[in-house]
Parts: structure tokens; C-alpha cells; sequence
């Protein structure tokens, strides 16, 4: 069986399908500092047949985790599949049953009204277990030490009634609670959504229903001390979108953007929505209050950032407006306007933002992220990377001062998602560590690059071999080592 000859499938895209243990990794450079004593979960979508409809975003693939734990300065690896009820289904039928991107009008007639779901997009500890997620199903639940899939559609005991569970809860350092939400929470294209707060020991405490303005990608969200808040930007879908074959979504230039605000303690009805022209803001750096204003710090860019999703009106893709800078939104809980002020916060391009998670809610000082440095060469055959965009910079953020530190990869190199690691023993802002993957585009190989957080441009403090190329992934984070005991 035969992957297709396309970018999705192929050079560093191309799929791994390994699962594997490895007890001990070389460290090629510098030293992991000895304190350390947890693991760095990250999940890929990693397809296990090749597609029904002979091509696919690449996201479409299987979740597949791994952990990288630390311990005495060792650094093991695990990687393994998660275990989902589409994987099961398929490596049964030995083929792929479910057709493209959320569209179920393409799957096989036997997987009908079966879960969809890949756990492909984020993994988190919470109460001693490990969350594998995707938007548009419910949670997976793993073991933390072992990897192995527990329960394929988790449901917290019966308490969560919405069909799906958002691919990034968020956890409040100062409760413990994680905060999360579900969208087309009663079907697939509904306005419907659901928030819930679930406490430290792993129960649902809170469910609020409410409607967004229009069915969109509500991909992510921020929360502060007294709020949660919520960006609907018009990445739209339709049932009449999947019926004409067409991308789940489409980026529609010509709706407004809006930002929820809903009291964590209120109903739906508490709910207060602003509004701006259109623009395109996925992940969230952070939220916080100051005063009767609600600040939400997004990367933002003018125009759609995903070439995979195109324009409704058929425009074309246009890069120069699919650069996202650092923005912060901010809205006034006290005033009669319902304006969202968009001012930035500094100049480096790119995504997939990182803070101190200890400072989640709370006004933060640094923040980390993926930089497209476009003065940098390029030394690749078409001048690309293995997603289309050269995430080739490592840099972070000083929000009170506007300084940025940065740290290039080289011409060859791009990096994944990073993650943040605390100091153990410290709780100073920014102190400690960042965990990243780099792709190594020419060998097709993969590393695992520690730096100090605060001083990027230092280089990694150690650099980790990996003994085969760690597939393209999307999110992950860094868990303690007594988080995951229950």
C-alpha cells in the first residue's frame, strides 16, 4: 500500500509509523541539567494507511505520542499510537475506512456514525492522566508512564454531554482547575458551544452553553483571574461546503472577527461579545486584567494564514498577508463600546506561542515563540521547509520592554512547537528552561535542543540525538514528574 507522491506524504512529511522505547539518548552537546525530573509530551499526526481520497492535509493523520522523560540527567524516548476508535476500526479493516478532513460524507459506508476523531493535535497531564486531543471529539485518555490508550472516548464519568472537547484546555495555576471548551458541541457545523471548568482532581464543576456568532474553526481561548474569553475569526464551514467536496474550512474576508467574554463564574447569559474588522489570530499567548479592561494577546495576521484553507470567494493565497505579528486585543468590561483596540507588541513573524505556564491568566512578562526570519538563507531544494513555512527561529518576547532575543537554526533546519520547563525550585518568571524539536530537512533526522529560556541567543545548553526522524507535530507540553501520579 502505497502513500501518495504528493508534499503531504513525502521528504520529512513523509509518514514514520514507528513506535518505540529508547532508555537512554546520546546527548551530542552540552549537558541536560541533572534536576530535571519529569517528561515532555508532543503528539504528530502520523497516518496509519494512506488516505481514502488518495491525498490530504497532512493533519489529517493519526495521533501519535511522544515522551520524552528526563531523570538524572538521562534523556528516554516512548512513542506510540494513540489507540482511538478510527485507529482501531482501521488497523482491523487493514485499510483506511475515514475519508478527508472532517468531512464523514466521504467515509466508507461500514464507519458511519463512528468517532472521527485522531488525538492528533495536543497532549496534557491533568489529575495523574495524559489527555491526547483533537477539536472535534472527545478526549482520549492515556497512561502517563506507559503510553498505553485507557479510554477512547472519555467522557469524565458520564458528566460531559458535548460531543467534542477543545484540542487546548488550559490549566489555572493557582486552582489547579483545568478550564476548557467544546465547539460544534451539538453536531458537526452547529454554532453551539459549551464551556467547562474541571476541577483538580479531574471532575466537570461548571458546563456553560452558549452560541457563537457563526460556525468557525474556535481552535483555542485564554482565561483570566475572572474571566474566559473566546476569538471567533472567520476560518468558516457548511454542510453545503462538504457536500460540493470543498475544504471543511474557508477563510471568509468579509466577516467581522469577535472576542467573547464570559465571567468564569456566570451563565450564558453574562456572556459580552466585541467586535473588529476581519483579520486571522489562531493560538493564544495569554490573557489577563488590568482593571476593567481584558487584555488577549494573539500572533495576528491581516489576511488568512492557511493556504489549505482557502478563500471562500476563490481569491488567491497571499503570503505578505499571512504574516502574524504579536498583538494584544483589549476590551473595556466597564464601557458602552463594544470595540476591540488591536495594538502590537512586537515585530518578529511567526506562531505557535509559549509562556511561563505558571503565569497562565495572569499579566506575563516573557513569551516564546516560532519565527519565520526571512533574512536568513535558505539552503533546501525550492527554498521551502517541510510545511511550506521556514519556522526557522527560536525567539522570545520582553512584553515590558519590547526587546527580543532569537536564535537562528541554520539554513537547512526548522523547528517544531516549543515548551516551557521551570527551574525546579524556582518561581521567578522566565527561569528555566525551553524544550524543542529541530526537523533536520536535508538528513531527514530529527534533534531535541534544551536552551536556557532567558538567553536564547546563547545556543542550546544540550543538544539530544534521536535515533529516527520525529514526525512534523503540532502542540505538547511539559508535565512534572508527580503529575502524573493520580
Amino acid at each position: 500500500m502505497k502513500f501518495p507522491n504528493t508534499p503531504n506524504f513525502t521528504g520529512f512529511f513523509a509518514p514514520s509509523g514507528v513506535e518505540a522505547e529508547v532508555r537512554h539518548l546520546p546527548v551530542l552537546d552540552g549537558a541536560v541539567p541533572p534536576e530535571l525530573d519529569g517528561s515532555f509530551y508532543r503528539v504528530a499526526p502520523d497516518p496509519q494507511f494512506p488516505p481514502l481520497a488518495g491525498d490530504d492535509i497532512w493533519f489529517n493523520g493519526d495521533g501519535m505520542v511522544t515522551r520524552f522523560r528526563f531523570k538524572d540527567g538521562n534523556v528516554a524516548l516512548q512513542q506510540r499510537w494513540v489507540r482511538t476508535d478510527k485507529f482501531t476500526l482501521e488497523r482491523q479493516a487493514g485499510r483506511a475506512l475515514f475519508g478527508a478532513y472532517r468531512n464523514p460524507l466521504t467515509d466508507d459506508d461500514s464507519v458511519q456514525g463512528e468517532v472521527r476523531g485522531t488525538a492528533n493535535t495536543n497532549v496534557l497531564v491533568h489529575a495523574g492522566k495524559l489527555f491526547a486531543l483533537k477539536e472535534d471529539s472527545p478526549p482520549v485518555i492515556m497512561d502517563p508512564e506507559t503510553l498505553e490508550t485507557l479510554d477512547p472516548t472519555y467522557d469524565f464519568g458520564g458528566a460531559m454531554t458535548s460531543q467534542t472537547f477543545s484540542a487546548h484546555p488550559k490549566i489555572d495555576p493557582r486552582t489547579g482547575e483545568m478550564l476548557s471548551f467544546g465547539y460544534a458541541a451539538k453536531g458537526l457545523c452547529t454554532r453551539d458551544m459549551v464551556y467547562y471548568t474541571i476541577s483538580a482532581d479531574g471532575k466537570i464543576t461548571n458546563e456553560v452553553w452558549f452560541e457563537i456568532p457563526y460556525y468557525c474553526m474556535m481552535h483555542d481561548f485564554g482565561f483570566t483571574e475572572n474571566y474566559v474569553v473566546f476569538h471567533v475569526v472567520p476560518i468558516v464551514g457548511s454542510w453545503e461546503r462538504l457536500k460540493a467536496g470543498l475544504p471543511h474550512f474557508g477563510f471568509d474576508r468579509g466577516r467581522p472577527v469577535h472576542l467573547g467574554v464570559l465571567p468564569r463564574n456566570g451563565g450564558a447569559e453574562d456572556i459580552r461579545w466585541f467586535s473588529a474588522p476581519t483579520c486571522f489570530a489562531s493560538h493564544v499567548m495569554n490573557a489577563h486584567e488590568d482593571g476593567s479592561k481584558v487584555h488577549f494577546d494573539v500572533p495576528m495576521a491581516k489576511g488568512n494564514m492557511f493556504p489549505f484553507f482557502p478563500d471562500t470567494e476563490g481569491a488567491p493565497f497571499q503570503p505578505h498577508e499571512a504574516a502574524a505579528t504579536m498583538t494584544r486585543w483589549t476590551v473595556d468590561m466597564s464601557a458602552n463600546s463594544d470595540d476591540i483596540h488591536m495594538a502590537p507588541l512586537a515585530g518578529l513573524v511567526g506562531e505557535f506561542p509559549r509562556i511561563d505556564d505558571r503565569f497562565a491568566g495572569v499579566k506575563n512578562r516573557y513569551g516564546w515563540q516560532l519565527v519565520q526570519d526571512m533574512t536568513k538563507p535558505v539552503d533546501l531544494p525550492g527554498g521551502r521547509s517541510a510545511s511550506g513555512l521556514m519556522m526557522n527561529t527560536l525567539g522570545r518576547i520582553d512584553l515590558e520592554t519590547g526587546e527580543t532575543d532569537t536564535y537562528w537554526v541554520g539554513s537547512t533546519s526548522s523547528f517544531q512547537e516549543p515548551a516551557f520547563i521551570p527551574r525546579p525550585g524556582s518561581t521567578a518568571e522566565g527561569d528555566g528552561y525551553i524544550v524543542v524539536i529541530e526537523n533536520r530537512l536535508v538528513e531527514h533526522t530529527s534533534r531535541l535542543l534544551l536552551f536556557n529560556a532567558l538567553h536564547l541567543a546563547a545556543g542550546p545548553i544540550a543538544t539530544i540525538g534521536l535515533p529516527f526522524r520525529i514526525r512534523q507535530g503540532l502542540h505538547g507540553n511539559w508535565a512534572p514528574a508527580q503529575a502524573s501520579v493520580a
